[in-house]
């Protein structure tokens, strides 16, 4: 077990009872794929994120129920937008800064990446239904692993190396996306209505991979969804060779 990379995945709160909380699909990714997953709590003080990430090997940025404060992209709030949790927000941010200090690899998924593309100064559309004409539905409800739309992908970026079957669908569970593309970041894969479903870091010395949907929902049965997990822990891997 000391060999493997350990990941720090940062946590949710729930605001009525005061909890941190994860769903456990991330973790057990992780674990059944070779890594040794850590949470991290939320708490926005720079000093105990520093000590927090020393010894890891790789952030993981998860899904979440909140929006990305518009405040924070210089935009008033869409009367659509949902509820807002500083303290994820203030966390998530600081994690990211010092991540790219560290140079740890980065996979950041669904409100993961729409904070990661924030903090490389980009904006986010605060509601698709009400901003984009003819959009797919990107709220599909339950079941939550079952892949809903299509995936339109770069042929030169990492995703399409991964992805061995070009005919891609994946699961859809937000209501809000990219619109302008952060520092360093390129848009690699959308939906046929043009939302950006995949981002990956401009730099070759850099890993950083966000992607819009939930591969650890479906990462035991969906080829692609294996694939992201397998290539991050290798990159949090090789990592942690360069470390040691």
């Amino acid at each position: 077990m000391e060999g493997r990379p350990k990941i720090g995945i940062t946590m949710r709160l729930e605001i009525e009872t005061n909890r941190f909380y994860l769903g456990r699909h991330y973790s057990e990714a992780l674990a059944g794929l070779g890594a040794i997953p850590l949470h991290l709590s939320l708490i926005p003080k720079k000093e105990f994120i520093v000590e927090a990430l020393k010894g890891l090997d790789g952030i993981l940025l998860p899904g979440s129920d909140n929006d990305v404060d518009p405040l924070l992209f210089g935009e008033e709030p869409h009367p659509k937008l949902k509820k807002v949790v500083p303290e994820k927000d203030e966390t998530d941010l600081i994690v990211l800064e010092e991540a790219e200090k560290l140079n740890l690899p980065i996979l950041a998924i669904c409100f993961g990446m729409q904070v990661l593309n924030v903090s490389r100064a980009g904006t986010l559309i605060q509601d698709i239904e009400t901003d984009i004409s003819d959009c797919v539905k990107h709220e599909q409800g339950i079941p939550l692993a079952r892949n809903s739309h299509s995936l339109q992908i770069e042929e030169t970026s990492l995703l399409s190396r991964l992805a061995t079957d070009k005919n891609i669908f994946v699961n859809s569970h937000h209501h809000q996306a990219i619109k302008k593309v952060g520092n360093n970041l390129k848009a690699v894969a959308w939906a046929k209505d043009g939302i950006v479903e995949c981002v990956e870091d401009t730099r070759e010395d850099r890993f950083v991979l966000g992607v819009q949907w939930h591969p650890e929902l479906s990462w035991e049965t969906d080829n692609l969804s294996g694939k992201i997990f397998e290539t991050f822990i290798i990159q949090s891997d090789r990592y942690k060779s360069l470390r040691s």
